[in-house]
């Protein structure tokens, strides 16, 4: 049987992730409190701002950059497109 959790993001029960996603405490407060639909929604979220502004994961400073985002986009709901950015119809 999945594991349900009360998704922050979706702000409903969802079912929960099967492994802590990111390392630490962070890591921690997504598995607790993050479905599996948001945890997706935040992937693809991530590959838009790798891709538009040109980040490398390597880099200490994009690291941070996404991990900021990270929390505003899963719990803070402040999470911006990037600058210019226009979806594919």
């Amino acid at each position: 049987m999945p594991r349900t959790v009360f998704c922050q993001y979706e702000q409903r029960d969802a079912e929960g992730l099967d492994f802590v996603p990111y390392p630490g405490e962070l890591g921690q407060r997504i598995f607790n409190n993050i479905g599996k639909q948001a945890w997706a929604a935040w992937l693809a979220h991530q590959t838009m701002l790798i891709n538009e502004n040109r980040l490398s994961p390597r880099t200490p400073e994009h690291r941070a950059f996404l991990e900021g985002e990270l929390v505003k986009f899963l719990f803070e709901k402040d999470a911006q497109k990037p600058a210019g950015f226009t979806p594919e119809a």
